[in-house]
């Protein structure tokens, strides 16, 4: 256990929870569930590429937080139970059912499939919080957090059925109040009348496990990433495109490299030896700042979708937003995180993201290429990487 874990006492099935030795590995019960989102990710970021205005893009960020809600309330569940005995993993392949349904359902969440969207999303988030209040039986720690969490759970299950009841906008708007509902109610600890709050010191959080499974979210967001770009090349293989593609595939690389080259595997043993904070800073770093930086990829994505579409084409408010605003998203996020784990401001990042946004308009008014605007991108992004190996090598000695 780590320092943040109480005592476990009297559990009805104990077999069903983690040993809680070290850093809890991912079985392939967890990888199998996450190929669902990999669907997932390339449905969210085809919706933003066939709506490339500002509503499509708020519709967008609406679809991926709620699908987002599915993946890592789950991923914390499988954080306290063990994926591999057979009523969790019955459990997880009934969520990987319902997700794929979910997912099946984004193109047209917001016309036709709104009603099945909300009511699977339902089903996917109550189920699993009455599964693991079962599971949890004996451990007054956990249980005593799932109760407090399934009445809000509840309360927001309404609204997002009440959400695809109504047509548009009035859907946006409830769906909106969902998110918003969700992160007011785990941030606060899901008060409860004449009861505590849940406290985050009490949640029994083993956070390098946590660490590791966003960071593998991360990684199915990138290669849905190269997915995109690389369907969209075949479609029209010549040396321009084949050129344009090498530039999306090195953006890629790039934000792989910012994320894995060193900051993910030292975030993993910040959060496992963080102690009574691990639940409030897992909270923090993984329910609130990783979204941001998958949202930074998907609309890095639907830029390179562009890209290979016209490389040579001058670049339009929307070129510019996508290909210099993903990265400039992506590392907000990842600069947030930085500065949540290591309570240092990531100066690098800050630079980078201030130059991406200044070249949004810079790019629009001088008409530059689309591919200009993407070979900056990929420039900037390269620069805090080359900042970040100087900086390990001056703190060598």
């Amino acid at each position: 256990m780590t320092p943040s874990e109480p005592p476990v006492a009297d559990l009805t099935h104990p077999r069903l929870l983690r040993g809680r030795q070290g850093v809890e590995p991912t079985t392939s019960t967890e990888l199998f569930f996450d190929l669902v989102f990999i669907f997932t990710i390339t449905q969210v970021s085809h919706y933003l590429i066939e709506h490339p205005d500002w509503r499509g893009a708020a519709r967008t960020a609406l679809l991926l937080a709620l699908v987002w809600f599915v993946w890592v309330y789950t991923t914390w569940v499988t954080n306290w139970l063990q994926p591999d005995q057979g009523p969790v993993r019955a459990m997880l392949i009934g969520v990987t059912l319902g997700s794929l349904l979910l997912s099946a359902a984004i193109p047209q969440a917001f016309a036709g499939t709104g009603l099945l969207f909300a009511v699977v999303y339902v089903s996917v988030q109550v189920g699993r919080t009455m599964f693991a209040l079962w599971a949890t039986q004996g451990s007054p720690w956990l249980v005593d957090g799932f109760q407090k969490s399934l009445p809000w759970i509840g309360a927001t299950s309404v609204l997002v059925v009440v959400g695809g009841l109504v047509d548009t906008p009035a859907r946006e708007v409830v769906w909106a109040a969902v998110i918003v509902l969700d992160v007011v109610g785990l941030s606060i600890g899901y008060p409860l009348p004449g009861r505590e709050r849940s406290r985050p010191e009490r949640w029994m959080v083993e956070g390098g496990h946590l660490a590791e499974r966003c960071a593998a979210f991360v990684l199915i967001a990138l290669g849905e990433s190269i997915l995109v770009t690389g369907s969209t090349l075949t479609s029209h293989v010549d040396l321009v495109t084949s050129g344009a593609f090498v530039v999306a595939f090195a953006g890629s690389v790039a934000l792989w490299w910012v994320y894995f080259a060193r900051s993910a595997s030292a975030a993993t043993e910040v959060i496992a030896r963080a102690g009574t904070r691990t639940g409030a800073l897992s909270r923090l770093a993984f329910n609130y700042l990783h979204p941001v930086m998958v949202a930074g990829i998907v609309v890095t994505s639907a830029g390179d979708e562009r890209l290979l579409h016209a490389p040579g084409a001058a670049a339009t408010t929307v070129d510019a937003l996508f290909t210099l605003g993903g990265p400039a998203l992506f590392l907000t996020g990842h600069a947030a995180y930085k500065a949540v784990l290591w309570r240092a401001v990531p100066s690098s990042r800050i630079a980078a993201v201030l130059v991406l946004l200044a070249a949004i308009p810079v790019g629009v008014a001088l008409a530059a290429p689309v591919a200009a605007c993407a070979t900056a991108a990929v420039a900037v992004t390269v620069a805090v990487i080359i900042a970040d190996r100087l900086r390990v090598r001056r703190a060598a000695p």
